[in-house]
């Protein structure tokens, strides 16, 4: 009789064995018909509507931006100058002929306006000024006062600092700089989009896979605390070793309830970072086109130089540490030089302030401003500056080395991970194996608890542990097109046309 109970639980638990990729049980949290998302739609999607993609976005468009506005400068602006009117009716200070002053009563009406074109001259750090001006001016309630016309056909205007800091030049020096910074960074940002999508999508996928470990142990220690007392009625199981089944039923059932909750918010997590409804329900799957190409760290570091941000970065940060010293530099004294050449012409009519005779309108004058006491602080404005400089330079020195380290490693982890996959599944295969025949094992009595207990956590693991190494798999291969800007599976470099966005 006991040999037929036996068998009978064997026959019971012939068809607990571990859960497929695929399975979706009856208890499970996603409600009907889930949305499908595959790995490429998901990153596909961040990409396109996530926050992270479209923060790079507006930071290359601001850079875009300042890059125009930059190349404005360059060019000859055309301003126009006005006040209309300027009515004043009120008292003010007058010197009489004899020195003495005294306070008389102005009512007038005076318009004035004057057109420029200005260019920067970039290799002075000068401006240069083409102007026409005109001038008029209207006495109210005065006998006898005559309207004025004051004209100023034509006049070139020069403003040039001497021994200063060239701004336009230096910008000329930066900006390129910058914005081939930028562009490049936009690239390596949209790649690091890909990343995090990568670990959301990842994230969902494993707490998934746990709670689908959770409700399978949930399940089958259920059936084993049937078969536990049906043999502790039959005396093949001592009182300690039911609890021990009972124990593991109540872990089990503690640890659906938090694996629930952890693939809510994993799955919430997911579908805030794509731009989709919180609540939206998705089917995940595993990506099985794990395509490997090794590379090597000198064709890495070759692309890296080539494509990635920080190697502009670092000639930015020098040449702004450069701009600073000089500014520094130049600080010390000014000699600023103004100069004006035209021809003026005055009447009370327009015609004649423009026909008649135009007379000499020029000027020019020497601004100096020499510290002459000023306690070292012109030096030692020069010597921070100098620190300043060498900082900036040690500090980009360890940050690549960094940079180089970091590199190096994920060149490592990136070629060692197709051997750590092959593991991972192998692993997987055997525990999922070693946990079904130990199942069967333990109706006929022939292992203890403790040892199911084992490798029921085995299987867990194991299947966990696949899900991470193919999440480092493509971890690894998208932060290695974001550091090189290129894809070495398809063997090209990723170029993203600027006019489009």
């Amino acid at each position: 009789m006991k040999k037929k109970s036996l068998f009978l639980l064997s026959l019971c638990f012939a068809s607990l064995g571990p859960t497929p990729w695929s399975e979706v049980s009856a208890q499970q949290v996603a409600a009907a018909d889930p949305s499908p998302l595959s790995l490429t739609e998901a990153i596909r999607l961040a990409r396109k509507q996530s926050v992270d993609a479209a923060v790079a976005l507006q930071e290359l468009r601001a850079a875009y931006w300042q890059w125009r506005t930059y190349r404005a400068e360059l060019l000859p602006g055309v301003n126009l100058t006005a006040t209309l009117p300027d009515y004043r009716r009120a008292y003010s200070l007058y010197q009489q002929p004899d020195g003495s002053y005294s306070f008389v009563r102005s009512n007038a009406l005076r318009l004035s306006g004057h057109i420029s074109v200005d260019q920067n001259i970039w290799l002075t750090g000068g401006k240069l000024s083409l102007v026409s001006s005109l001038e008029h001016i209207n006495p109210l309630g005065t006998e006898g006062a005559d309207r004025h016309f004051m004209s100023v056909p034509i006049s070139l205007t020069l403003s040039q600092p001497l021994f200063g800091l060239n701004e336009m030049k230096w910008s000329r020096r930066i900006e390129p700089v910058r914005y081939e910074e930028a562009r490049r960074r936009f690239v390596a940002n949209t790649e690091e989009v890909s990343v995090s999508c990568i670990d959301h999508y990842f994230s969902a996928l494993l707490a998934r896979e746990e709670y689908n470990n959770a409700e399978t142990n949930l399940r089958n220690t259920a059936k084993l605390v049937e078969v536990a007392r049906a043999k502790k009625k039959i005396g093949k199981l001592s009182e300690n070793e039911l609890r021990a089944v009972e124990i593991s039923y109540a872990s089990a059932s503690s640890a659906i309830l938090s694996s629930r909750t952890a693939l809510r918010g994993a799955e919430m997590s997911l579908s805030i970072f794509l731009g989709l409804q919180p609540n939206e329900v998705l089917s995940l799957s595993i990506p099985a086109d794990t395509i490997f190409t090794p590379v090597s760290y000198e064709r890495v570091m070759e692309l890296a130089g080539r494509n990635h941000p920080f190697v502009g970065e670092m000639k930015r940060r020098m040449l702004e540490a450069d701009r600073s010293l000089a500014r520094a530099k130049s600080e010390r004294f000014s000699i600023e030089l103004m100069a004006q050449i035209g021809y003026a012409g005055q009447a009370d009519n327009l015609h004649d302030a423009y026909g008649g005779r135009l007379k000499d309108n020029s000027s020019v004058s020497v601004g100096v401003r020499i510290p002459l006491v000023d306690w070292g602080r012109g030096r030692g404005r020069i010597r921070l500056a100098e620190s300043n400089r060498r900082l900036e330079e040690h500090r980009l020195r360890q940050e690549e080395e960094r940079w180089h380290r970091q590199i190096f490693l994920l060149v490592e982890k990136h070629n060692n991970q197709l051997r750590v996959l092959e593991l991972a599944r192998r692993t997987d295969s055997i525990a999922q194996a070693r946990y079904h025949t130990a199942v069967e094992t333990f109706t006929v009595g022939a292992i203890s608890t403790l040892d199911l207990n084992a490798a029921q956590d085995a299987k867990d693991l194991a299947r966990t542990s696949l899900v991470r190494a193919l999440h480092h798999y493509w971890s690894y291969y998208y932060n290695l097109r974001s550091l090189t800007a290129y894809d070495p599976v398809r063997d090209e470099e990723i170029d993203i046309p600027m006019e489009e966005l």
